[in-house]
């Protein structure tokens, strides 16, 4: 192979790399805001969840204990 052969090659190698790079990083950067929602999403299910447990702790009549179930 001439030099000049071999210089191309690694100058398209390398432009792979640095599309692949690009497209790496959006990736990244996509998953990184959905993960963000994500675990807002189940902190707001995780504040409704103890609000209605203490909601159904307050309807409960004194001195009478949840079933076994609950």
């Amino acid at each position: 192979m001439k030099k000049k052969e071999l210089l191309q090659m690694v100058e398209d190698l390398q432009s792979q790399v640095a599309f692949q790079e690009d497209a790496l990083q959006a990736a990244l950067t996509g998953q990184q805001q959905d993960l963000l929602v994500l675990r807002r999403q189940l902190q707001l299910l995780k504040e409704r969840q103890d609000e209605q447990a203490a909601a159904l702790d307050d309807a409960r009549p004194e001195g009478r204990e949840a079933p076994p179930h609950y």
